[in-house]
């Protein structure tokens, strides 16, 4: 199943927005910081597995 461009890019722009209106607005408030450190553990596995299949 082959996703097109447009919907994966629509996906990401949805998810990005979405998280940026969650933000508090008290300033003093802890912001959190979990979709970030999700998107950079999927980047790391990502990077890993193409890093492995070149490898191989």
């Amino acid at each position: 199943m082959k996703i097109s461009n447009t919907l994966l890019f629509t996906a990401f722009v949805f998810l990005i927005s979405t998280a940026a209106f969650s933000q508090p607005t008290d300033p003093d408030a802890p912001t959190p910081f979990g979709f970030i450190e999700l998107l950079v553990g999927a980047g790391a596995v990502y990077g890993a597995r193409r890093a492995h299949k070149r490898k191989t």
